[in-house]
């Protein structure tokens, strides 16, 4: 049995550096033996079949081939299609009431005790909002996350530390849950 899978590559594309054309990830995939490769972007996302293995697995083997190949590392998060869609489905914020820019999804490598959160005073960050979810972090940032100043505070060192962290617009969180339905 075969199970769908999202890989989310962290801070590839961005700026001009860590350059990876889709194309090239999409091979790398089949090379390793994963069917159904497609890209979706170009900041980073793939959705691939493995008939074996679990996601930190295929996340840690999908970053060393990256390294070997590429000469850069990349921190990669995988999941599955039901994680994704529970992700989807949870969202504590009204999603569809909302444009696709202002509501994100930053998803974790592993559980977030709320403890790393506890220095952040959401009161002043009004309206930006956020809550925790399952691995992931939900982010309700009305002016687009480019000019959220709570989501500085969320991805400093003291709150993912021994975390990989990698943050997608709703648009995308809705594409992944597609593309590997």
């Amino acid at each position: 049995m075969t199970t769908t899978y999202a890989a989310l590559l962290r801070g590839i594309n961005v700026g001009g550096t860590k350059k990876l054309p889709m194309a090239d990830l999409r091979t790398l995939l089949a090379e390793l033996g994963h069917g159904d490769v497609r890209t979706h972007l170009q900041s980073g996302q793939a959705v691939f079949t493995a008939s074996q293995g679990d996601e930190g697995t295929l996340a840690g083997e999908l970053s060393a081939a990256i390294e070997e190949r590429f000469g850069f590392p990349v921190d990669v998060i995988v999941r599955d299609h039901a994680y994704l869609k529970a992700v989807a489905e949870a969202c504590p914020f009204p999603a569809g009431a909302l444009e696709p820019r202002q509501l994100h999804v930053t998803y974790f490598s592993g559980p977030v005790d709320p403890e790393r959160f506890a220095g952040i005073d959401s009161a002043a960050r009004l309206p930006e909002e956020f809550r925790l979810g399952d691995r992931c972090l939900y982010l309700y940032a009305p002016d687009g996350l480019g000019r959220s100043k709570l989501a500085d505070e969320l991805s400093r060192p003291r709150v993912t530390k021994g975390l990989i962290a990698t943050t997608r617009n709703w648009n995308t969180v809705r594409k992944l849950v597609e593309l590997t339905g």
